[in-house]
């Protein structure tokens, strides 16, 4: 076990949010080592890294010097060992699994420095779900990344009954340092805050598409034309806090028992999925996609909140 070193930073996963991860690090001065199992996923996490980067020069958030220099400050590395030895900060971002998390946090505790932060980008587990079986649960916490991590700015930091006040103060200033808008949640709560709000919104829209009260490009518009603007700038209580409580708890009133409150996981997103309609992965879910339409709604969404990162700092 190698002794800490403070500005080194460890991310154990280079697939969709593990290599933005690093590359938001290295954009924030820091040295980064990313790792994966095999050469190959790192070669490609190397490859949708240089691609983040062009993109982000193309859009005026990054110069060609500063490009440059956060590739150079990436190391790629097979060897768990090696990738982590030192790391003052390890980020381990793998698949969504709870028993390969934990087996990934009881490898981390043994080969880490003791006292090291080690941080979970799960957007499903808690921390008092992966700090069994540590050594260090003071030092584990949960720092939930949005995507893609190099363009929102929000990182969730969750800590669990047992993690030091020190590790979150710590782990908050090197998110900040880094650009980064870290929020504590006060306890440990199952989708955490921002997920909670998306999955409700996302049970109400699947709702009003199921119910045939409108379609889902019809759905898509709405939010995209009217409140997903405004909330871009002003969150949900700000919104009503501006419009007024007494007409909004009148609203409430009348439309509080129409809005679906089923446990249950909606029908027609079980049918899509028996038919293999899985989205853009499939090429069908709620839309139908080809190569070309998969590429321009992921430009489109990139640029655009490209633009508000520009406009969040003054660059446009």
């Amino acid at each position: 076990m190698q002794p800490e070193d403070k500005g080194r930073v460890a991310v154990v996963g280079a697939g969709l949010m593990g290599h933005g991860i690093a590359l938001q690090f290295a954009l924030g001065g820091r040295e980064v080592w990313l790792n994966d199992l095999t050469e190959e996923a790192l070669r490609r996490a190397a490859a949708n890294i240089r691609t983040s980067l062009g993109m982000l020069q193309t859009v005026g958030l990054v110069g060609s010097d500063a490009a440059e220099r956060a590739m150079d400050r990436i190391h790629t590395e097979s060897s768990l060992d090696k990738a982590v030895s030192g790391a003052g900060l390890v980020i381990e971002a793998v698949f969504e699994d709870l028993s390969l998390k934990r087996g990934v946090f009881k490898q981390l505790d043994a080969i880490s420095a003791g006292s090291s932060i080690l941080a979970s980008n799960t957007s499903s587990f808690m921390t008092s779900q992966l700090a069994p079986g540590t050594k260090r649960p003071d030092k584990i916490v949960v720092a939930n990344w949005w995507n893609p991590p190099y363009l929102l700015p929000l990182v969730e930091v969750v800590p669990g009954p047992e993690t030091a006040g020190q590790t979150v103060d710590t782990l908050c200033g090197i998110l900040s340092a880094i650009g980064k808008s870290p929020v504590v949640l006060r306890k440990e709560s199952l989708g955490f805050i921002g997920n909670r709000m998306q999955f409700a919104l996302l049970r109400e829209a699947v709702s009003i598409v199921e119910q045939g009260i409108a379609s889902a490009e019809d759905v898509d518009t709405v939010v995209k034309t009217s409140f997903g603007r405004r909330l871009s700038v002003a969150g949900p209580l700000e919104v009503f806090d501006v419009a007024g409580w007494d007409t909004i708890t009148a609203i409430v009133d009348q439309l509080f028992p129409e809005i679906d409150r089923s446990a249950r996981t909606p029908d027609v997103l079980r049918e899509m999925v028996d038919r293999g309609d899985l989205g853009l992965k499939s090429g069908k879910g709620f839309y139908s996609w080809t190569e070309e339409s998969a590429a321009s709604v992921r430009q489109r969404i990139a640029r655009a909140l490209a633009t508000l990162e520009g406009l969040s700092r003054g660059d446009a």
